[in-house]
C-alpha cells in the first residue's frame, strides 16, 4: 500500500472566499474531526489480542487510537531508511500532521489499523482501507509495517490475520496489496499465509490479490505457526540460560527458602541469582535487592513473595526484560472475585510486555534434560530422568503425583505445575511435548478445561504420535483430603470429548501410573490377543478373567507350577511372545518359597528385549519398574525394554486393555469433515442476521422459521401447519393428506406423552376436528400443529448446546423418559468428521436398538449420520444459532425424518478456537 493520500474527514474541500464561510467551514471541519475522533475511540473491544511472536514471545494487538499518534510517530522514526522505502515506495521520513490523523483516527469499518504492542512501545501497525471502485466494494488494500528489530518474528503474519478477521466481521472478500518487486521478505509473507493469491506486474510494482475467506490451507498454515510459538514459549521457561529466586529466604520454613535450595540441588546449568534486599547473600550465593541489580540477563525468575508485593517484582521483571514469570506465592483467583482480579491484571501486565506466566499458586517447573537440570518446584526431589511429561494444576497434588512418580520408577521429562493457569495451559504444553524429542508419553491431571475446542484439535493431532493419558478431577480421582482442590466437570462430557480425541482417560493417579508404566517402556500391542504365562494358577485364572472383562481376548492361562525353573519360565514366556495368534503377554511370577528371583528377571528380560510386543507382569506383587527388569541407560535410568510389574493381574490387565483401545484408535486413517451436499449457508446467514436485527438479544425462533432455517442445511420438517380452529385444522389436514397428527404447541406439552398432547394417526376429517376439540380444551390454548405422519420408527434425539465449560457441543441419544432418566447421550465437540459422526450414533447404550435388537428391522445410520452432519454444518457455520433440539428424529430402514425442532439464537458468543491466533 502506498502512502494513503488524505481528504478532510468529510471528504470536501472548503473553498468559500468569505471570512463568515470560510470560519463556518473551518467549524464544520473540527466537529467532523471530533465526530471521527469519537468514532475510532469506539473500536470492537473483542479485537483486542494478546498473541506470541514466532520467538514465543507475548505482545498485545489493538485497533489503533487517536491516543496512538505519539507512539505512532516514534514507531516511524525508529524504522530505517530500507524499511521505510519499502512500506511507502519512497524515503518519507517524517509522518506529516494531516498523514498523521488519518493513520490514527479510522472508522474500523471501511478503515481499520491494528498496533502490535509490547511494553508502551508500538513495534509493528497494520491496516487496510476500502476500495469501493473495485469489484462489488467488498475489497481492501492491506499493508503493514515491522519495527527493524522485531522483523522475522511472525508479527507479519499475525497482523494480516487479524486484519482478515475484521475485514470479513465487516462483509468484505477480498485482500489487494501492492509490493515493490524487490520486497522478496513481504511477499513470502503473503504467499506463505495459506492465501491462494494472484499476483501482477507493473514496472516495479507486484500487486497481489487474494480472497480473504478462510480455506483448508489457510487454517493449516495458522495452526502450524501456533504451534511453533507455543512451543517456543514453553521452551524459553524449561530451559532458560539463567533464573532469579525473588523471595529466595534464609529462612527454612519459607517457600523461597525452599525453591533455592531445590534450583541449586539440582545442578541447574544457568547462574541462579537470590533476591532478598536484607541480605548480601542466601545459602552461600551473592543476593540482589531487586531483580534489576541483577547484571545478567535473567530468563525466568521465580516469585516466592506474598500476593500484595507481586506488582513491585513485576514492575522490576518488566523493567529487566525477563522472559517467563513463575508465581508460587498463592492468594490470588482461589480466594474469590477480588483475588481474580488481581489475577486477571497481573496476566494482562506480564503479557503486554512479553512474559509468559506460569501460575500463580504453582508448584513449580522441572526439566531433567541432562543439559538443563531444572528443578524450580518446592519439591526437594524428583523422580529420575525419563520420556514422560507431565502437567497438572494443584500444587498440592503436584506434589504428591511426582512422589508416586518416584515411587514408581516413571521417568520424567519435564513437568509442570500451573497453579491457577492465568496464563500458561496445558495446552501449551501439548504444544511443546508435541515436537519435544525427549517425550514420548503425555501425562495429564486436569481440574477444568481453558478452552476444550483447541484442547481437541491439539490432543487428536498429539495423540497419533504420541499416547496422552488423562486424569479429570471428581470424586474417586483424589483422597477426600485433597478433593476440595478439585473442580466439577461433566463426567459424560468429559469422557466423550477424549474418546473423541484419542485421549486414554484413567479414573484415578493409581491407574495414571500403571497406563504410563505400559506407554512408557513397552510397545503398544497390536490386537486384543493376550496370553497369561505364570507360576501361578490363581493369579493365571485371575488375569484370564479380567482381560475378558476389559474386552481383550486371553487364551487359557499357561500355568508352569510353583516348581518352575528359569529356562522353563523363559521357554514359555519365549514361546508366548513369538506366537503368531498373540499380541500382548501378562507374566506371573510369584515363588512360593525364597529363591534368587535374579535368574528369572535375567531371564525374563532377555526374552523380553526386542520382541515388538508388550510384556507386563505381577513380579513378586511389586509396583513400578523393579530393579531386577530394569533395562538401564548410561546415568541408570530405566528405559525403554523395562517390564512393569503391577500388584496384581488386574492392573496390569486395565492398562493393557487402555493400550489396545487407544493402539486400536491410532491406527484409524485420519477422517475429515466433510460437507454435506445441498446446503445454503449464505441463505442461512442473512435469516439468522436478518432476525437478529429485530432481536439483537436473541429468541426462540417460531417453529415456522426453524423449518425454514433448517431447510438451508438440507434438513426438513415434517410438513405442518399451524391452526387455531378444528374448521382450519380439517382444512390444513386436507391440504397436506391423511393421515395426520395434531399436536399441542405449549412447552409443557412437548415431548410429555404422559400429558397426552398429541393424537397420532388421523385419517379423516371427523378425527382431526375431535382430535382439535380434545386438545384444545385439556391445553386451553387455541393454538395447534397438524402435521403428516412421519414413518414409523425409533425416536432419535440430536441437540446442539452452549456449554460453559466445552463450547459448542453435539449430542444424540434415543428419546425416550427411560434414556432421558439415564442419561443415555453421547457427546462430541463440533465440527464432526466423517468417522465421529458415526461414532456418535453408535456410542450410547441403546443404540443396538438401531442396528435390529432381537430381530427388529435395522434402521439407516446412514440417514442418521448424514442428519447429524447436516446440524454440525448448521452449528458450525452459525455460532449465532445458541442451541438446536431436534426431538423426534425417526430413524427407520428408509431413512430419518424430522417431526419437531426448537432453534435459539443470541449474539456470537466469544470464539474459543476460531478465527485469528489469540492466547485465551
Amino acid at each position: 500500500m502506498r502512502r494513503t493520500l488524505v481528504t478532510d474527514p468529510d471528504g470536501t474541500p472548503a473553498t468559500s472566499t468569505s471570512d463568515a464561510a470560510k470560519a463556518a467551514a473551518e467549524a464544520e471541519k473540527k466537529a467532523a474531526q471530533e465526530r471521527a475522533i469519537e468514532v475510532a475511540r469506539n473500536f470492537p473491544r473483542h479485537w483486542v489480542a494478546d498473541v506470541l511472536a514466532s520467538d514465543g514471545g507475548a505482545v498485545n494487538l489493538r485497533p489503533i487510537v487517536p491516543e496512538d499518534a505519539d507512539r505512532l510517530l516514534e514507531f516511524h522514526g525508529k524504522l530505517s531508511d530500507r524499511t521505510r522505502y519499502l512500506r511507502y515506495f519512497g524515503p518519507y521520513p517524517t509522518i506529516s500532521k494531516k498523514d498523521l490523523f488519518n493513520f490514527t483516527v479510522v472508522d474500523h469499518h471501511k478503515r481499520v489499523a491494528f498496533v502490535a504492542v509490547l511494553g508502551d512501545e508500538i513495534i509493528a501497525v497494520g491496516r487496510y482501507e476500502g476500495l469501493p471502485g473495485e469489484g462489488d466494494g467488498k475489497s481492501a488494500e492491506v499493508a503493514f509495517t515491522v519495527a527493524d528489530a522485531h522483523q522475522g518474528g511472525g508479527l507479519g503474519p499475525i497482523l494480516l490475520e487479524h486484519l482478515a478477521g475484521a475485514a470479513a466481521e465487516n462483509g468484505l472478500h477480498r485482500f489487494v496489496a501492492e509490493v515493490l518487486a524487490e520486497n522478496r521478505n513481504m511477499i513470502t509473507v503473503f504467499r506463505e499465509a495459506g492465501y491462494q493469491v494472484s499476483r501482477s506486474f507493473d514496472g516495479g510494482v507486484v500487486r497481489l490479490e487474494f480472497a480473504i475467506d478462510p480455506t483448508e490451507a489457510l487454517v493449516s498454515v495458522r495452526n502450524a505457526r501456533e504451534r511453533a510459538a507455543e512451543a517456543r514459549s514453553v521452551r524459553n521457561l524449561l530451559s532458560p540460560g539463567s533464573a532469579a529466586v525473588i523471595g529466595a529466604s534464609t529462612d527454612t520454613r519459607k517457600v523461597g527458602n525452599a525453591v533455592l535450595v531445590n534450583m541449586l540441588r539440582s545442578g541447574f546449568s544457568g547462574p541462579v541469582y537470590p533476591v532478598n534486599a536484607e541480605h548480601h547473600s542466601v545459602r552461600g550465593v551473592r543476593a540482589y535487592p531487586t531483580v534489576r541489580d541483577i547484571p545478567d540477563e535473567v530468563d525466568l525468575a521465580i516469585a516466592a513473595v506474598p500476593a500484595d508485593s507481586i506488582d513491585a517484582v513485576l514492575d522490576d521483571c518488566l523493567a529487566k526484560g525477563v522472559k517467563a514469570l513463575l508465581v508460587v506465592s498463592s492468594g490470588f483467583g482461589e480466594t474469590g472475585p477480588e483475588g481474580r482480579d488481581s489475577e486477571r491484571r497481573l496476566a494482562h501486565a506480564a503479557r503486554a510486555h512479553g512474559m509468559r506466566l506460569i501460575g500463580p499458586n504453582a508448584l513449580g517447573v522441572a526439566n531433567n534434560d541432562p543439559a538443563v537440570r531444572l528443578n524450580a518446584t518446592l519439591a526437594p526431589v524428583l523422580p529420575a530422568a525419563g520420556n514422560v511429561g507431565f502437567f497438572c494444576q494443584s500444587g498440592a497434588l503436584g506434589i504428591a503425583i511426582l512422589d508416586e512418580a518416584a515411587k514408581t520408577g516413571v521417568g520424567l521429562s519435564s513437568f509442570v505445575s500451573a497453579g491457577n493457569r492465568a496464563d500458561l495451559s496445558g495446552n501449551d504444553l501439548l504444544q511443546y511435548w508435541d515436537s519435544d524429542p525427549a517425550t514420548e508419553v503425555v501425562l495429564l491431571y486436569l481440574e477444568s478445561f481453558g478452552n476444550p475446542r483447541k484442547f481437541s484439535r491439539i490432543a487428536r493431532r498429539v495423540a497419533r504420535n504420541k499416547p496422552i493419558v488423562a486424569v479429570k478431577s471428581g470424586r474417586h480421582a483424589v483422597p477426600p483430603a485433597l478433593a476440595a482442590h478439585t473442580g466439577e466437570m461433566d463426567d459424560t462430557i468429559v469422557k466423550d470429548l477424549f474418546e473423541q480425541a484419542g485421549v486414554v482417560q484413567v479414573d484415578s493417579i493409581a491407574q495414571l501410573f500403571d497406563t504410563a508404566l505400559l506407554f512408557g517402556y513397552q510397545p503398544l500391542p497390536p490386537g486384543p490377543r493376550v496370553a497369561v504365562v505364570g507360576n501361578s494358577t490363581a493369579l493365571g485364572l485371575l488375569a484370564v478373567d479380567a482381560a475378558r472383562s476389559e474386552g481383550l481376548k486371553p487364551g487359557a492361562a499357561i500355568d508352569l507350577g510353583a516348581q518352575a525353573t528359569p529356562k522353563e519360565f523363559a521357554d514359555a514366556v519365549a514361546r508366548a511372545v513369538h506366537a503368531t495368534d498373540v499380541d500382548a503377554v501378562i507374566a506371573v511370577f510369584v515363588p512360593p518359597v525364597a529363591v534368587t528371583v535374579e535368574p528369572y528377571a535375567q531371564a525374563l528380560r532377555d526374552v523380553v528385549a526386542g520382541s515388538g510386543k508388550p510384556v507386563v507382569s505381577t513380579f513378586l506383587a511389586t509396583e513400578g519398574i523393579p530393579d531386577v527388569l530394569a533395562v538401564r541407560d548410561d546415568q541408570g535410568n530405566p528405559i525403554r525394554g523395562s517390564v512393569p510389574s503391577y500388584p496384581g493381574p488386574e492392573r496390569a490387565v486395565r492398562a493393557l486393555a487402555r493400550a489396545w483401545r487407544y493402539a486400536k484408535w491410532r491406527s484409524r486413517p485420519t477422517s475429515q469433515v466433510v460437507r454435506p451436499s445441498g446446503i445454503e449457508p449464505d441463505r442461512a446467514r442473512t435469516l439468522v442476521d436478518g432476525w437478529l436485527t429485530n432481536s439483537p438479544d436473541g429468541r426462540w425462533l417460531s417453529d415456522s422459521e426453524a423449518a425454514l432455517l433448517l431447510s438451508c442445511y438440507g434438513v426438513h420438517v415434517a410438513d405442518f401447519r399451524t391452526v387455531t380452529t378444528a374448521d382450519e385444522a380439517v382444512a390444513a389436514a386436507e391440504d397436506i393428506g391423511f393421515p395426520v397428527a395434531v399436536k399441542a404447541t405449549g412447552a409443557q406439552w412437548r415431548h410429555r406423552p404422559d400429558l397426552s398432547g398429541v393424537r397420532l394417526d388421523l385419517l379423516d376429517a371427523e378425527a382431526v376436528r375431535v382430535a382439535y376439540r380434545d386438545l384444545s380444551s385439556a391445553s386451553g390454548e387455541p393454538l395447534m400443529h397438524v402435521q403428516k405422519m412421519a414413518t414409523k420408527g425409533i425416536g432419535c434425539v440430536v441437540r446442539v448446546q452452549d456449554d460453559p465449560s466445552f463450547g459448542s457441543l453435539i449430542s444424540f441419544g434415543l428419546a425416550g423418559v427411560i434414556s432421558d432418566l439415564l442419561g443415555d447421550r453421547a457427546y462430541r465437540v463440533l465440527p464432526l468428521t466423517e468417522d465421529e459422526a458415526a461414532e456418535l450414533i453408535d456410542a450410547p447404550k441403546a443404540a443396538p436398538l438401531l442396528s435390529g435388537y432381537r430381530n427388529a428391522a435395522p434402521v439407516s445410520k446412514a440417514a442418521l449420520i448424514d442428519f447429524v452432519q447436516r446440524i454440525s454444518a448448521l452449528a458450525d457455520d452459525l455460532p449465532e444459532v445458541r442451541e438446536i433440539a431436534c426431538e423426534p428424529v425417526l430413524a427407520s430402514a428408509t431413512g430419518a425424518e424430522l417431526t419437531d425442532a426448537h432453534l435459539r439464537i443470541g449474539p456470537e458468543p466469544h470464539p474459543l478456537d476460531l478465527g485469528p491466533r489469540r492466547l485465551r
